[in-house]
């Protein structure tokens, strides 16, 4: 059976650098660092004073007091995001959604996250050891699930498909978009609504990544998260959402819908090595970008940019390299490779998501974005990282890499819309 063709017809996103794609976009064209102190707590007895913070964000006005209240965090930026995605597909306008209930029957969800509703977990343990257990709230437990950013999207947007969450820590952005192009690809949807979301700067969770020594205690927010960089000690936490609609082509066309760019191939494996530490020399990563490559029907060669998951710390960004080289051989020197989490932080399952929102939109513009704080090179990482200045050139193809504690490694291959 011929492959039906996936095309991206909206894109929302609310992250430490943005609220909208639009600001985010002018933000990362220009470099911007979205990491400062943490003001969501009280961060004077803990060692880790930065993070990414998605900054004046007025939830409640934008989804209704009421219904915040029922949320978590993480499922409120899914939300807003959601929102946005809508709308800029042209599904949803001032006057409702354009799709008939028939053919909601063939639109779905698969939003991740990689911890779900961490803050919700902490604030209803004070309340159960202050006043008893059973004081807590009845949406306790709807709040702090992974799956209910996707659920709360399905029910405001009537979608009935598929409806899921993929838990695959920081690769659950990329499964997400990946496994959504997939299920329209192969013929269970026409629409899919994918993407992850993440709100993870909480005092447990930062408390618990710092124990394994995973982020970036420095207090500099310009040398915090450096991808790539000789001085790297971390990576640095960060959050948001990101949500694309993707669709089948042809009903895409039918309705005139305006095309961002095209997916074309997906790859996801396992290191099945470590539960923390990638596999020596990037042997899964490598075999991720080549099974996505050859689902697109690529060669190497063909790619233009890789939208790294450079986090920043130093066994990462190191196998990474090697992956890549691993994959590419001499086209590796050819390649443009920036991290954008240089910018964002690490959005962990929302990540991917927010990072394929950025590859759509460098190849839809011609405009590679940059690795910013880069000063200390390290002979490990030796790629074309963009650093600090981003690069108008005209694209064609871009890959966007993530990868997973657990061992989980996706990669998504995006092309620049040919009509």
């Amino acid at each position: 059976m011929e492959k039906r063709r996936v095309v991206i017809t909206g894109m929302g996103t609310v992250n430490p650098i943005g609220n909208t794609v639009a600001d985010s976009w002018a933000a990362c064209k220009a470099g911007t660092c979205g990491i400062g102190p943490i003001t969501l707590y009280d961060t004077s007895q803990m060692k880790v004073k930065l993070a990414g913070e998605v900054k004046n964000l007025d939830a409640e006005t934008l989804l209704g007091k009421r219904e915040c209240k029922k949320m978590d965090r993480f499922t409120q930026l899914a939300l807003v995001a959601a929102g946005e995605a809508m709308a800029d597909s042209g599904l949803e306008t001032k006057e409702g959604l354009t799709l008939s209930e028939a053919k909601r029957e063939r639109c779905g969800v698969l939003i991740s996250s990689g911890i779900g509703g961490f803050q919700t977990v902490a604030d209803a343990h004070a309340r159960g050891e202050q006043r008893g257990y059973d004081s807590l709230s009845p949406f306790m437990i709807p709040m702090i699930i992974s799956n209910m950013a996707a659920g709360h999207a399905a029910i405001r947007y009537g979608f009935k498909g598929m409806c899921s969450c993929v838990v695959t820590a920081c690769a659950g952005g990329t499964n997400a978009v990946g496994d959504a192009f997939r299920h329209i690809r192969d013929g269970y949807a026409e629409v899919m609504l994918c993407g992850g979301a993440e709100a993870a700067i909480t005092p447990l969770a930062m408390g618990g990544f710092t124990a394994m020594k995973a982020l970036s205690d420095t207090q500099d927010p310009l040398r915090a998260s450096i991808p790539f960089d000789g001085e790297r000690s971390g990576f640095v936490m960060g959050e948001g959402a990101g949500i694309l609609v993707l669709e089948e082509y042809a009903h895409a066309k039918a309705r005139g819908a305006r095309i961002h760019a095209e997916v074309v191939g997906y790859g996801v494996t396992c290191d099945a090595h470590h539960i923390t530490a990638p596999a020596p020399n990037g042997a899964g990563g490598a075999a991720c970008m080549a099974q996505a490559l050859a689902d697109a029907g690529l060669r190497p060669e063909d790619v233009d940019y890789i939208n790294a998951h450079g986090t920043s710390t130093q066994m990462n960004d190191a196998c990474e390299t090697e992956a890549i080289h691993t994959v590419f051989g001499a086209h590796a020197g050819k390649l443009m490779v920036s991290s954008t989490k240089s910018m964002t932080g690490h959005l962990l399952g929302a990540a991917g998501a927010v990072e394929a929102i950025f590859s759509a939109l460098a190849l839809e513009e011609g405009f590679v974005p940059p690795t910013i704080g880069y000063q200390v090179p390290d002979p490990a990482c030796d790629l074309d990282i963009v650093p600090n200045q981003g690069r108008r050139t005209e694209m064609r193809i871009a890959l966007s890499n993530s990868l997973g504690f657990g061992g989980h490694n996706a990669a998504v291959v995006l092309k620049k819309w040919e009509a």
